[in-house]
């Protein structure tokens, strides 16, 4: 292929024909939007590190999925703000938590909306670290104890699917057999499989209070240089029984997921996460991009990239832009 024989202008000349020859379609149906779940009643707090985002009562975040739901958005994850943390966040798996009344709440209103419940402790505990503390440092096993509790109640509540996100060893496996012995083999599972220890999560631990007290995750979530063991760690998760993997961070992360989309034969999930959000949102502030274009352009790539699920702080604006 040689100029002038032959000429790609041909094809990118008119919107009709740049339709026609397109690689890569994002569709609402790829979008999955976040809701922060909080105590209390009619509470719509703002979350300042994320404009536009917000930390919701439950009878809220119900209203919330509903306008998700009517925009053509399959599915939302929830996170959960409790009431009190303890030492190995016992809140996560209370029959009467935040998530669970959401989960049963939101289900009523809208019996075809996927639920899906984000199982970690971060939120919960009062040291903001993914499990149970000894000698600060994670007890791995003791942790997975507690997950198992936690995906159990979810699941009773009646959620679609349970993410995992702690990068706990033997997370998935954990969930899977519990799960099954309780007589939830329909629940399906959606792993955070290569989580990194990222700069990117800085506004989401703001909003829900999750910071580290001590010390760092680097110990059990993934080094940002690396890639092969990404694909170890997902191989790993679908040998346990995962359902659907997931790559986080997604934007500084393109080159793992295409890596991960081309070893496994399941659907990939990427996060969008609140630091990747909030740059958008600031330099659209400040009139430095244009806010939608940005938005569509970084979700395609996220597609182009091999991502199946978008879970995305921008999801509402996306459904938006893709109905014009």
């Amino acid at each position: 292929m040689n100029f002038p024989d032959y000429r790609g202008r041909r094809v990118r000349r008119t919107e009709g024909l740049r339709r026609m020859v397109r690689e890569t379609r994002l569709s609402v149906d790829n979008l999955c939007y976040p809701l922060f779940c909080a105590p209390g009643q009619g509470v719509q707090k703002p979350i300042s590190s994320m404009p536009g985002q917000h930390v919701w009562s439950v009878d809220k975040a119900v209203d919330a999925a509903a306008a998700a739901y009517d925009a053509g958005i399959p599915s939302v994850i929830l996170f959960g703000i409790p009431e009190k943390k303890d030492a190995v966040g016992s809140e996560a798996w209370a029959a009467n938590g935040v998530v669970q009344r959401a989960i049963k709440a939101i289900k009523k209103r809208c019996p075809e909306l996927v639920v899906i419940a984000d199982a970690c402790f971060c939120e919960y505990t009062d040291h903001g670290h993914c499990g149970v503390i000894h000698e600060r440092e994670l007890d791995n096993d003791a942790s997975l104890e507690n997950l198992a509790r936690t995906v159990v109640s979810y699941a009773r509540a009646g959620v679609d699917i349970v993410a995992p996100s702690g990068m706990l060893d033997g997370f998935v496996g954990a969930c899977r057999e519990s799960l099954d012995e309780e007589g939830f083999t329909k629940t399906a599972i959606m792993a955070y499989s290569a989580k990194y220890a990222s700069a990117y999560y800085g506004p989401f631990r703001d909003a829900v209070d999750s910071a580290p007290q001590h010390g760092d995750r680097r110990g059990y979530q993934m080094d940002p240089a690396n890639a092969a063991e990404a694909v170890r760690e997902v191989t790993m998760d679908v040998g346990e029984g995962a359902d659907i993997v997931m790559v986080k961070p997604a934007l500084a992360y393109l080159d793992v997921i295409r890596v991960v989309a081309d070893e496994v034969n399941l659907p990939i999930a990427c996060y969008n996460v609140s630091g990747e959000y909030a740059m958008i949102e600031a330099a659209a502030a400040n009139g430095w991009i244009d806010r939608d274009r940005t938005v569509l352009e970084t979700l395609t790539g996220m597609r182009r990239a091999g991502a199946d699920i978008l879970i995305t702080y921008h999801a509402m604006l996306a459904a938006k832009l893709l109905a014009k």
